[in-house]
């Protein structure tokens, strides 16, 4: 009996001992601020996050992976003790709501094959990408549905998946299951953060606007009679409805599917009358807008570009002034385009439209002048953006002698080469001059620099080695002024403290290595200033380059700045730098593609104050994208294009504007036009008559 126990005993602290030991070796450490979390969420363990669980959703959140108001079943004192916990604020944050994203369903789309296995679309998707010739197109099996922890999906009537936006909580399960993309969280940011991608169900002018608005969608809501859910569609991407539907020069009609068989959509008219029947009612459809962030922001210039920065920036949730050196809004489009084809009430209209939205417009107030963007950035504005506009928005502004620098110590290349003589004012210059581009002019502006004492001259120019048009006579005056010359490298940022600059960031074009040099003074080779975004720098102290290492301390009254460049349009996301291939020397060609800009800004200056830039995805769509398409029509009735009506005469001259514009018949006519295309979906009609006529024959 004694042995016994002594044996029990012994094999007990053996045990305990092994134990021990395992629990040295196969210890797992939990970060405490996770349990934290994790005790504070519900523990319903619902899945709306998006995460298997509240722990795992407690880990996103502390990885920084998922925010701290994600957890859907709980309130938003849960959400403030989770930020609390983190040493977050928390903003009010739109929800996110699934969006099926395809045209036509399985019983109108054409299929490849009839698919008779497991009822699963990831199943069917594996066999040569679906059962439907599209390529991305839903292939109806309903997975998301069943994957739906919510019931918020059904299949509709058309083989597509319908959402209820009441149940739905954005937790993007049905995104996750969805072996084509086509169903996917959507909200206001996102709509407008967002550029197409080659998994998308877009349609040939969706891809041709340069604003990539909806058109089908809004053509549709035409055809029913909802103008202004109508005016809603052309908004979510375009402030100026009335605006470009006088005057753009409609790419997208150029690339419509229906020219195919007869004429395109008169797309572009079509706008026209959405806006007009706005106009007419004196309703004003306003788009939807985020919950407001408490951030502002500042938009230099009020033409085409800075309002529809604004309009997309105050739609993101922000606080925006606008500030305008004439003393109007609306840029060239006051002076540059005849009356009539574009009346001015009807331009008022517009812009009243975005004023409206909560921005606010400071005109006769011009940067550089009357202010400098150390003063808006210590005024509170987070975000300072520039968009003066181009030389023949310049020429209006008339400055005669002073030459425009609304960037600090930064002019162009052409006012320094004209400063000081013929009654110019002289342009000064720091130490440390940087020229960006020019060639051989910049040649000159390197002499130039050097005779007003400048101890160090930095040429910079895009061109390699090889491909340099610089002349023998060019280099050796170069060498012979102890002039730097920087070969196959942009200018990528660019630093300052105040009202100075301090230094540029230099990228080179081959492997993007980038370095800072100090910099006093900058000359840009252009026709026009760069769109740049200036912040406050997110370190409480800097550093300049070797030739200047003084540290600056931001005081109440002295901070530093730096700048960044809205993210290039898709055709050109690979290039870098200021004046990188793609980027407009001049002005915006049509308005139209400067509304486009206009929204790519507004995307860089959000994702930048939340740190959050990322490149454009690889799959982004770009013209010389390989996605499918259709070279021919099958079984669709010959339907004329509706003509424009035009004004003449006594009644031109009472009006003022030569086009008259769509009646409401007309415009329903001219909508029921369009095929309502997906990808390579378009809207069929069986030809009844021909069929018979052939029968008889």
């Amino acid at each position: 009996m004694i042995e016994a126990v002594f044996m029990m005993g012994g094999l007990g602290l053996l045990v305990g001992a092994g134990l021990a030991a395992a629990s040295k070796i196969f210890y797992v450490y939990v970060d405490p601020l996770i349990i934290k979390i994790d005790d504070v969420l519900p523990g319903a363990n619902c899945g709306g996050c998006g995460m298997p669980g509240c722990t795992a959703n407690a880990e996103a959140i502390v990885a920084g992976k998922a925010a701290a108001n994600s957890c859907v079943a709980a309130g938003p004192e849960v959400a403030e003790a989770i930020a609390e916990i983190m040493g977050l604020s928390i903003e009010a944050k739109e929800p996110d709501i699934a969006l099926p994203g395809c045209t036509y369903g399985v019983l109108d789309a054409d299929l490849k094959y009839f698919y008779e296995g497991l009822n699963d679309c990831r199943a069917a998707a594996l066999l040569s990408g679906g059962m439907k010739v599209c390529n991305i197109g839903c292939i109806g099996l309903g997975t998301c549905v069943k994957a739906c922890p919510f019931d918020a999906i059904i299949m509709g009537p058309y083989g597509l998946p319908v959402v209820d936006e009441e149940k739905c909580t954005g937790c993007g399960t049905c995104e996750r299951v969805c072996p084509k993309n086509i169903i996917n969280l959507s909200s206001i940011t996102r709509r407008i953060l967002r550029e197409y991608t080659t998994d998308d169900c877009t349609t040939p002018c969706q891809r041709a606007c340069p604003a990539g608005i909806n058109i089908s969608e809004y053509i549709s809501q035409i055809a029913e009679g909802n103008y202004s859910g109508a005016v809603q569609v052309i908004k979510e991407r375009n402030p100026f409805p009335s605006v470009i539907g006088r005057i753009c020069p409609r790419p997208c009609e150029n690339d419509c599917r229906r020219q195919l068989i007869d004429e395109p959509v008169a797309i572009n008219f079509l706008k026209r009358f959405a806006g007009d029947y706005e106009k007419k009612q004196g309703q004003r459809v306003l788009p939807f807008m985020a919950p407001a962030s408490g951030r502002k922001i500042a938009v230099i210039g009020g033409g085409v570009q800075g309002l529809s920065t604004a309009f997309f920036s105050v739609r993101l949730g922000h606080e925006v002034t606008i500030f305008e050196a004439t003393d109007k809004l609306g840029g060239l489009l006051n002076s540059a385009i005849s009356a009539y084809r574009l009346d001015q009430d009807v331009l008022q209209w517009d812009i009243d439209g975005i004023l409206e939205m909560g921005v606010k417009a400071e005109t006769d107030k011009m940067m550089g002048r009357d202010f400098m963007i150390a003063d808006l950035l210590a005024q509170g504005f987070e975000s300072v953006f520039l968009a003066s506009g181009g030389w023949d928005s310049r020429l209006t502004r008339q400055q005669g002698a002073i030459p425009e620098m609304p960037i600090p110590d930064t002019c162009l290349l052409i006012d320094f080469i004209k400063s000081g003589v013929k009654g110019k004012e002289p342009i000064p210059c720091g130490s440390d001059v940087v020229i960006s581009g020019g060639n051989a002019l910049a040649v000159q502006a390197a002499l130039k620099a050097k005779k007003l004492g400048c101890q160090k001259v930095i040429m910079i120019l895009r061109e390699k080695e090889a491909d340099q048009p610089l002349t023998k006579a060019d280099r050796q005056t170069i060498t012979e002024n102890g002039i730097e010359l920087l070969v196959g490298s942009g200018v990528n940022r660019l630093f300052g403290k105040d009202n100075h600059l301090t230094g540029i960031e230099i990228i080179n074009l081959d492997n993007q290595v980038k370095q800072r040099i100090a910099a006093q003074t900058l000359i840009l080779a252009g026709g026009r200033f760069p769109e740049l975004i200036f912040s406050k720098t997110k370190t409480d102290t800097e550093t300049d380059t070797e030739t200047d290492a003084e540290t600056h301390t931001d005081t109440a009254d002295s901070f530093t700045w730096e700048s960044l460049s809205p993210y290039k349009q898709p055709a050109y996301c690979n290039e870098v730098g200021l004046y990188a291939k793609g980027d407009i020397l001049t002005d915006f060609s049509g308005a139209i593609k400067a509304i486009g800009a206009g929204r790519r800004a507004a995307s860089t200056i959000h994702q930048a104050m939340y740190d959050i830039l990322e490149p454009l995805p690889k799959n982004v769509l770009t013209p010389q994208s390989v996605i499918q398409d259709v070279d021919h029509l099958e079984n669709v009735i010959t339907n004329n294009r509706q003509i424009m009506p035009l004004n003449c005469g006594e009644q031109l001259a009472k009006t003022g504007e030569l086009e008259i514009g769509f009646s409401e018949e007309s415009a329903q006519i001219e909508a029921k036009r369009c095929l309502q295309c997906g990808l390579i979906c378009y809207k069929r009609t069986e030809i009844l008559e021909q069929k018979s006529l052939q029968s008889v024959n």
